[in-house]
């Protein structure tokens, strides 16, 4: 189908098309971020803390085919890079690194927390929206990310 995209709304200047369906911020971060951010810890477990792929896979709620992929970069190795670089990302995933390897996280309620907060940080940054506007057509003053949350 070329041309034109099929309208379907627009809710808080956002325009959803028929390809875009209903992509909200927050399912951005539960399909990209969280899986890249589950590969930086998992590779902060097995190189810094010793686990097994195994170890840091039961850990992360994930598997252990997932973490090999993650390891061979053959699953979001362009996020997981982009991501590295972000000081909030670099930080929250080193810190529950290393609560997890020390076993001072209570799994999986802390984890859930320690990942919401860091989800509500990256939505006052560029990565959320420019991945969000990567899949949905955008106004130029899109206010669904809010400057800052308190």
């Amino acid at each position: 189908m070329g041309g034109k995209r099929k309208f379907i709304f627009i809710y808080n200047g956002v325009i959803y098309t028929e390809e875009s369906g209903l992509r909200t911020p927050c399912e951005v971060v539960v399909r990209q971020i969280l899986p890249a951010f589950r590969a930086i810890v998992a590779k902060s477990l097995i190189e810094n803390h010793g686990f097994s792929q195994n170890k840091a896979a039961g850990v992360l709620g994930t598997t252990q085919a997932s973490i090999s992929y993650y390891l061979n970069s053959k699953r979001g190795a362009g996020l997981i890079d982009r991501l590295r670089r972000t000081e909030m990302i670099r930080k929250t995933a080193s810190k529950m690194a290393e609560d997890m390897a020390s076993d001072s996280l209570s799994m999986p309620f802390e984890a859930i927390l320690a990942f919401c907060d860091l989800c509500k940080g990256l939505r006052t940054e560029e990565i959320v929206c420019a991945l969000h506007s990567a899949q949905v057509q955008l106004p130029d003053d899109c206010k669904i990310c809010p400057d800052k949350i308190f």
